[in-house]
C-alpha cells in the first residue's frame, strides 16, 4: 500500500492596504536606519476596518484560486492566531462561514509565531491517516490590536494572513518530516499578561496596558539563535541530509539578524533563505504561509526541490519541517 502524504496544492496570502513606514517610530525613539539594520523592516501593514477572520478568509480563498478545490470541498480549516476575533467562538468558525465552507470542521490553534508551522503539522496528520483529503491551514494575525504604540518594541509587528491548501497524494512529494518543540519556562519573555483567566479584564489592567504584548528582546534573540540552528541540524541529521540538500528555507521572520545568524550556524547560504520582513515586518502566525505563497508565486520552487521550514515563537515554541516539491 502506497503511503499517503500531504502536499501543497495551493497557497494564498492577504495583507491590509494601509502601510506604516519606519519613520512613524521616531516618536518612540527609534529610526528607519536602526530598524532596517537590526530587524530588516522598512514598513508593515495595519488592518483598518478588518478583523483577523477577514484577513484569514481572503487568504484562504486565494489559496483555492488555482486549484480544483471549492470551499464546499474543504474538510478542515485550521487557523493559527494569537489575535482571534473573540475569545469564543474560534476564528476558524468565522472563517468557515465567510468562505461558505459548511462541510469543514474548524478550530484554532495558539502557538504565536510558530503557529503556521504547528498548523501545517496538525493538518498533515489528518491527511496521512486518511481522515481528510483537503485541509486549509491559515495563519492570521492583527498584532496592531495588541501593540502599545508608545513603546519601542512596537516596531516589530505587522498584520497579515497566509493560507496553505494541503491535499492527499501518493506521489513522491509532500511533507516528510517534522520536529516540533516547546519550553514553557520561557513563557514570560513574550506574553500578553491580561485578558485570560489568570488576569481577567478590569479597569486596572486597562490602565496598566496589560492587554498589549510584552517582550524581552534580548531573550528572544538569544533563544531563537540557539534553538533554530539546533532544530535545523536535528531534522537534517534525522533524514541523513546536509544544508547542501536544501534548496529553499521558508522561515518565520523574527528579525534579519536572527535569520542571518541561523544561516551562519547551519552553513546555509543566506540567498536560500526567503524573507519578506522588509515589506510586512513580523506577521506572527501568518508569516510562514505568506512567505511560502510569495516563494511559490515567484516561480522559484521547482519539482523535486527540498524546502526547509523553520519557526520559533512565544511559549517557547519552535520547530522545523521538510518538504519535497
Amino acid at each position: 500500500m502506497q503511503k499517503i502524504r500531504a502536499y501543497i496544492k495551493g497557497t494564498g496570502s492577504y495583507v491590509p492596504p494601509k502601510i506604516l513606514k519606519n519613520e512613524f517610530f521616531e516618536k518612540v525613539g527609534s529610526s528607519d536606519e536602526w530598524i532596517f539594520k537590526n530587524l530588516g523592516i522598512r514598513e508593515r501593514r495595519i488592518a483598518e476596518g478588518e478583523v483577523t477572520s477577514d484577513l484569514a478568509y481572503k487568504a484562504g480563498l486565494k489559496a483555492l484560486e488555482n486549484t480544483d478545490v471549492k470551499p464546499e470541498n474543504i474538510d478542515l480549516i485550521i487557523v493559527a492566531t494569537s489575535t482571534p476575533d473573540r475569545q469564543a467562538p474560534s476564528t476558524a468558525c468565522f472563517v468557515q462561514e465567510k468562505m461558505n465552507a459548511p462541510q469543514a470542521v474548524a478550530f484554532d490553534i495558539s502557538a504565536v509565531c510558530s503557529g503556521g508551522l504547528y498548523g501545517i503539522a496538525i493538518g498533515c496528520q489528518f491527511i496521512e491517516t486518511g481522515m481528510y483529503k483537503n485541509v486549509l491551514v491559515i495563519g492570521a494575525d492583527t498584532f496592531s490590536t495588541i501593540t502599545d504604540w508608545e513603546r519601542k518594541d512596537s516596531v516589530f509587528f505587522g498584520d497579515g494572513a497566509g493560507a496553505i491548501l494541503l491535499s492527499a497524494t501518493t506521489e513522491d512529494k509532500g511533507f516528510f518530516d517534522f520536529k516540533l518543540h516547546a519550553d514553557g519556562t520561557g513563557k514570560y519573555h513574550f506574553n500578553i499578561p491580561a485578558g485570560g483567566s489568570e488576569m481577567p479584564a478590569s479597569e486596572e489592567t486597562l490602565k496598566q496596558k496589560l492587554h498589549y504584548f510584552q517582550m524581552n528582546g534580548k531573550e528572544v534573540f538569544e533563544t531563537a539563535t540557539r534553538v533554530l540552528p539546533e532544530t535545523i541540524d536535528e531534522i537534517l541529521e534525522a533524514n541523513k541530509m546536509t544544508s547542501d540538500n536544501v534548496d529553499w528555507v521558508i522561515p518565520h521572520q523574527p528579525s534579519i539578524r536572527i535569520l542571518q545568524e541561523t544561516a551562519r550556524k547551519t552553513n546555509i547560504p543566506f540567498e536560500k533563505v526567503m524573507t519578506n520582513m522588509d515589506k510586512y515586518a513580523n506577521t506572527s502566525g501568518g508569516t510562514i504561509p505568506i512567505v511560502l505563497d510569495e516563494t511559490y508565486k515567484s516561480g522559484k520552487v521547482k519539482s523535486g526541490n527540498i524546502l526547509l521550514f523553520a519557526a520559533v515563537g512565544s511559549g517557547w515554541t519552535w520547530g522545523t519541517a521538510l518538504y519535497k516539491a
